[in-house]
């Protein structure tokens, strides 16, 4: 996945963390910078961007659900993944003291993941950015001391920004980033492998464990199960699934085509290579 013509979208500006699982996962590649999550799969979709690349998964604030929503209303699939350690710093235009500050701007997961540095500020306004990049781009724009952002220190180098308070998250934490292409990754590399997928259940007593009975049966590892409401469908839910194996794996092809036909609907996100680099960097600082 290194082809020197390869063109990767990523959401936010150079200084995003988002950035850095670009380099991480396709580190020959040309990177293209969009608005928003929603214009990375737009420009993946429309073939004028090889690859994209999206958080799916924080340690602490949990999945990322605009990441899951535009997986299931794209014909888009996970093709690989890359974990990275986040290292949050507060940042702004000029060194100041805490009391000072108004507002603090960064994206949602990152402000989900400082709750006790905004609980300790109950004075600051939190608001939400495209981007924890967008956020040190805007914040260094706008020149206004008392307006400050929580990003990467690569980000506040990159617009001249001060480090007004470094590692500032809750605890340590990581972020699951995925690449995403129009198709479906069917290889069977080395490595540990997994299958991404979202179904949807009959409505009967009993009917999540029916569906995923199968996997416990055939010693299928669930690494992750997400409940996410169907938004043409009030109070009705799907469930996003990833699960340890290659859809190829005799037992876990058996457990998917068991769960087809217990499910409402399955549709497979893709499968990919689990990131199990015992050399992970921090993303600095």
């Amino acid at each position: 996945m290194t082809q020197n013509d390869n063109t990767v979208a990523y959401p936010g500006r150079e200084g995003a963390h988002s950035a850095v699982a670009c380099d991480r996962l396709f580190p020959a590649a040309r990177l293209i910078a969009q608005a928003s999550f929603e214009a990375v799969v737009e420009a993946v979709t429309a073939r004028t961007c090889t690859y994209g690349v999206l958080p799916i998964e924080s340690s602490l604030a949990g999945p990322v659900n605009e990441t899951h929503d535009l997986l299931y209303d794209s014909a888009l699939s996970i093709v690989a993944e890359a974990i990275l350690p986040i290292r949050h710093c507060l940042v702004g235009p000029e060194d100041i003291v805490l009391e000072d500050v108004r507002e603090i701007r960064s994206h949602a997961v990152a402000l989900d993941q400082c709750r006790k540095l905004l609980a300790s500020m109950p004075w600051a306004t939190a608001t939400v950015a495209p981007t924890t990049g967008d956020a040190a781009a805007a914040v260094a724009e706008l020149g206004d001391p008392a307006v400050v952002a929580i990003a990467s220190g690569r980000a506040a180098r990159l617009h001249s920004l001060a480090v007004i308070a470094d590692d500032v998250g809750d605890h340590e934490a990581f972020t699951r980033f995925a690449a995403l292409a129009p198709y479906t990754r069917l290889d069977r590399r080395h490595g540990e492998w997994r299958t991404a997928l979202t179904f949807e259940t009959h409505h009967r007593p009993g009917a999540l464990h029916t569906a995923i009975e199968p996997l416990a049966r055939r010693n299928i590892d669930m690494v992750q199960l997400v409940s996410r409401p169907i938004p043409s469908r009030p109070f009705d839910y799907r469930f996003d699934c990833v699960l340890g194996g290659h859809p190829l794996d005799d037992e876990v092809a058996a457990a998917l085509s068991e769960m087809r036909a217990e499910t409402a609907r399955l549709r497979v996100f893709g499968s990919y290579r689990a990131d199990r680099d015992e050399g992970w960097e921090t993303v600095a600082a």
